[in-house]
């Protein structure tokens, strides 16, 4: 019943012009920001973390802006999954860095574009599907019965998404082999085991250490790209940027450091589409107590 729910919502609201979606967002975010939530705490507690140079009253300024953003998020996903996919490209009224492109296409060793939950990665994920037949890998969602809908909106513009196995695996350095463009999601928390600790905004963090070892073989270029959601509706602006020179070290805990640092410059660009609701720092070093209440 709960999918069914959802896959509703998704279909009436997919259709609404994009001011009002995020007219609808800025209000769900609102009352999230004025209610006791855990979306709330955690970005509270995230930006506490992270930002320690703002003053107690520019923090909370940050919250409530953060939390208009994730209800933008929720409220335009249906858009972005269900429309056409030259409907929602056509949403992108700007890119940026795009000559970052052309030099990792020109190195000759495929590309690995990093995509951080910074504004709509949901459109940066499709415009990298349409302009680079991009191969990913992806984690099998908690509500299985969102799966095809969710990998046919995905894939419609293009692109391969592989899931995250062994199988899956071997296709992203096969994809990278013949000279072609992969792409993954950097500021997850990896698999208990499978990552390291880098610092994010000078906070340990359990890192993937994946996207170094892709990185390493035959030096492969990594761009990574965000997807800023413009103030009123009126579309999106694509921002591609190169990786810090430290990503490419031969030492792993150096290069997570790098991709870690990367992903605070791109966030310091738009503090408030970042999605400072996710609990980053979850998993800690041992014998320090936990982030989170």
């Amino acid at each position: 019943m709960r999918t069914v729910l959802i896959k509703a919502a998704l279909y009436c609201l997919a259709w609404l012009p994009l001011p009002v979606l995020h007219g609808l967002g800025c209000l769900a975010g609102g009352l999230l920001g004025r209610l006791p939530n855990q979306l709330k705490a955690v970005s509270a507690r995230n930006i506490e973390l992270c930002l320690p140079e703002l003053d107690a009253s520019r923090q909370a300024a940050l919250v409530r802006r953060s939390l208009l953003e994730t209800g933008k998020t929720a409220f335009e996903i249906g858009a972005l999954w269900l429309r056409p996919a030259q409907h929602v490209l056509r949403l992108v009224r700007q890119v940026d860095g795009l000559e970052h492109i052309e030099a990792a296409r020109t190195a000759g060793h495929g590309m690995i574009l990093a995509t951080p939950h910074l504004g709509a990665w949901e459109v940066a994920g499709l415009y990298c599907a349409h302009a680079f037949d991009i191969t990913c890998l992806y984690r099998p969602l908690r509500l299985s019965g969102l799966e095809q809908l969710v990998n046919r909106a995905r894939s419609r513009a293009g692109g391969h998404y592989v899931p995250a196995n062994a199988r899956g695996i071997r296709m992203l350095y096969k994809t990278l082999e013949e000279g072609n463009a992969v792409a993954m999601l950097p500021d997850q928390e990896p698999q208990a085991g499978t990552g390291v600790f880098a610092p994010f905004f000078g906070v340990p963090a359990f890192s993937m250490v994946f996207l170094s070892r892709l990185a390493a073989k035959e030096h492969t270029p990594v761009v990574f790209v965000w997807c800023e959601r413009l103030a009123r509706g009126c579309g999106y602006h694509l921002h591609f940027m190169p990786a810090a020179d430290q990503v490419y070290s031969t030492d792993l805990a150096s290069s997570v450091a790098g991709i870690n640092s990367t992903v605070e410059r791109a966030v310091r660009e738009c503090p408030q589409q970042y999605q400072w609701s996710y609990k980053r720092f979850r998993t800690r070093p041992d014998g320090e107590a936990g982030l989170y209440s």
